[in-house]
């Protein structure tokens, strides 16, 4: 039998649950309905999005009193403690939602028209995965299911091939002049937006996992590509450093669009000397790199004529380019040696910088 306290910490916490899920849904129909208005064109639906939002906000400031209330009246530890904390961050994202919902209906209201057909496929594609994600991911938070809720993290970094698809065709729409400039902007925001929504599902999923289970989002692990013309030396050295010294904090892979056929033995033998084995090492070819399932966070040029074979830099990735001078058979001048040894410091040294830069001093 429960006490008096313990029935007063429950009928607190249900009353939060509550108003979490009815907002929720109310955030998920906005969504729904602001994508609804612009396939439709319908203005008085969208202008009905835009005025809903205020009632969102004033509903989760409404949550926010309650949460601060049951610290100070409960003062919870463990679960308890961990709930409310992630419903005061659940209530950032919802409310950020609900802005983009608002955002796209105000986007709507300035077409001149529906999208283009193959744009609005694209959009409703987009929206159907951005929606579902989000669903799944509030479904997760309301029942503590954490296995849920890493299953909707999943399924929002698969959209990024849907987005892709729909700017290319949102600027083969806008080159062939067939809207207005204008339109081309507000679809554009409007896409944006949508994948907003998506990125704030994948934040909903990682306060479900705490709330649920007490862990923290793991620390972020980043794709580097580093990128010369035959990926035979300096690519093949600057991913051998960067796994030797950076294992945790990233995924390094080299490329060339010219590969050689080995990697040089050379280069072999002077990395010998710091404990790396590059013997199995194969110089690899350069895929397009707007094709990749997954982008890279950072692709590092180490020669000329980088950007002539990536043309197209996505949207998530930045491209370096660091001058590490000609490995030794490019410059055959003085010792192999000294050569390999002054190429080793730089990459040494711009490695450990990029790194510390993304995730701090401590990476390792």
């Amino acid at each position: 039998m429960m006490t008096h306290y313990e029935e007063r910490l429950e009928r607190d916490l249900e009353e939060i649950r509550e108003r979490v899920e009815a907002i929720s849904k109310r955030v998920e129909s906005q969504v729904g309905d602001a994508v609804h208005a612009l396939l439709e064109s319908d203005r008085d639906l969208a202008n009905a999005v835009i005025l809903g939002d205020r009632r969102i906000n004033w509903e989760l400031r409404e949550v926010d009193r309650l949460c601060h209330a049951f610290i100070v009246r409960h003062a919870p530890s463990a679960g308890h403690l961990r709930y409310v904390s992630s419903v005061l961050r659940l209530d950032v994202a919802l409310e950020r939602v609900g802005d983009y919902a608002a955002i796209i209906g105000r986007e709507v209201v300035q077409l001149s028209g529906p999208p283009p057909a193959t744009v609005a496929r694209d959009i409703d594609l987009i929206s159907h995965q951005a929606r579902k994600t989000l669903a799944q991911a509030l479904t997760a938070f309301q029942t503590s299911d954490a296995e849920l809720a890493r299953s909707a993290k999943k399924m929002g970094e698969q959209s990024q091939a849907t987005l892709r698809k729909v700017f290319d065709d949102l600027l083969e729409s806008g080159n062939r002049d067939e809207r207005p400039l204008r339109d081309v902007f507000c679809l554009l925001r409007i896409i944006s937006n949508l994948k907003r929504v998506s990125d704030q599902a994948e934040n909903i999923s990682e306060e479900t996992v705490f709330a649920a289970t007490g862990e923290t989002k793991d620390p972020k692990v980043f794709r580097i590509l580093f990128v010369d013309q035959r990926n035979s030396c300096k690519g093949q050295m600057a991913e051998a450093y960067a796994q030797k010294a950076f294992p945790e904090s990233g995924v390094y892979t080299s490329a060339g669009w010219e590969p050689g056929e080995v990697v040089e033995p050379s280069l072999v033998e002077f990395m010998d000397q710091y404990g790396i084995d590059m013997r199995e090492k194969e110089p690899k070819a350069l895929r397009p790199v707007h094709e990749e399932p997954r982008h890279f966070n950072v692709i590092v040029s180490l020669g000329q004529g980088v950007r002539e074979h990536i043309p197209v830099v996505p949207f998530l990735t930045v491209l370096l380019e660091w001058d590490v001078g000609p490995c030794p058979h490019e410059a055959p001048d003085g010792p192999p040696e000294e050569r390999y040894a002054e190429m080793y410091k730089s990459i040494a040294v711009s490695v450990r910088d990029l790194m510390e830069t993304l995730r701090g001093p401590d990476a390792r």
